[in-house]
């Protein structure tokens, strides 16, 4: 017996990607619908072999289903996620909304997946920010080992993260840069974005940091361990899907390079891929449509005590955001509903 599956904001990048990953994943469908605004509404999306018609969110009942999850913005999913939760319908938020609130779970489910349990404090759980996801997937089994003691990151984000604006306009502007009487200002992002990298995304907070970096702070310190301390730089980067990390970390314990590398081989949602030779790495065009969460460049940092460099790539699309929550209602169904 399979679930009654919702997906809200079907008609987004991210909609899609999840109703794609269902799909490949078999997760076991009694009924899905698919919702979207009102502007969208009638709009088509693939599922499988199927083409469904998108509903009004609006408009839609929730009582009866078991799961929905959900791909729209922060003010839509302040409206009807708790409306879908009362009804009885676990939410499963890709927006930020939720992601700080203590009485819901923020989960990765390669690292914190006891935390499943607590769902039922407000029949809601987060999914967290796109590039807190493939980082803390990473962090976990060497904190595991040696206790992480300091993070510093440097992202390299793709501009599929701020949406299928920020895909068009990068599309465009590489397009107008070989044609000089068709100016493409920057509307989606602050500066140009084509041929150019931008170290801003969100808004700016009072310390000079961004709220990008705030989220990777305060996401990494709720899914993994509330005493590492969390530095970040996040740069938006001219890659249409793909973020990618520099990640330097401070251990407590000693961790030889060589070890760190089994352990990232034998944990769930890793590849290695860590030849110190051209091409031995894995870049973001690789990582596209890929489940995994890849490492490449692992070696000793010498500055300090206890130190490892390493390089994360991964499809934000997918475990940034669709997969994870896919994942998250696979965890859900296994250790929590248990129909199918």
């Amino acid at each position: 017996m399979g679930y009654k599956v919702v997906v809200v904001g079907a008609t987004g990048n991210v909609g899609r990607e999840m109703l794609n990953i269902l799909d490949e994943r078999e997760f076991p469908i009694e009924e899905i619908a698919v919702l979207a605004s009102r502007k969208s509404l009638g709009t088509e999306v693939s599922f499988g072999d199927k083409t469904l018609k998108t509903q009004d969110l609006e408009a839609f009942d929730f009582t009866g289903w078991d799961m929905a999850l959900f791909a729209v913005g922060s003010e839509a999913t302040k409206v009807h996620a708790p409306k879908a939760a009362a009804a009885g319908c676990v939410v499963i938020d890709n927006s930020s909304l939720y992601r700080y609130d203590p009485d819901i779970p923020l989960i990765v489910p390669e690292v914190n997946a006891d935390a499943i349990h607590d769902y039922s404090k407000k029949n809601i759980i987060a999914n967290p920010n796109c590039s807190t996801a493939q980082m803390v997937v990473a962090l976990k089994p060497l904190h595991d080992r040696a206790t992480i003691k300091r993070v510093v990151v440097s992202t390299y984000q793709s501009v599929s993260g701020a949406g299928k604006g920020g895909i068009d306009e990068l599309w465009d502007q590489t397009k107008s840069m070989y044609n000089p009487t068709d100016d493409k200002p920057a509307k989606q992002f602050t500066k140009q974005i084509a041929f150019n990298v931008i170290p801003h995304i969100d808004v700016f907070l009072d310390d000079g940091s961004t709220k990008e970096e705030w989220k990777m702070v305060a996401e990494t310190k709720k899914i993994v361990d509330k005493n590492i301390k969390v530095t970040a730089t996040c740069v938006r980067v001219p890659v249409f899907v793909g973020h990618s990390e520099a990640i330097n970390i401070e251990f407590e314990d000693h961790l030889d390079e060589d070890e760190a590398r089994e352990i990232l081989r034998q944990s769930p949602g890793i590849m290695v891929i860590d030849k110190r030779e051209d091409g031995g790495y894995v870049t973001p065009v690789e990582c596209v449509g890929d489940f995994a969460t890849f490492i490449s460049r692992i070696r000793q940092d010498s500055t300090i005590d206890n130190g490892l460099n390493l390089w994360c790539v991964s499809d934000n699309l997918r475990k940034g955001a669709a997969l994870n929550a896919v994942q998250i209602a696979e965890l859900l169904g296994r250790e929590c509903l248990k129909k199918g």
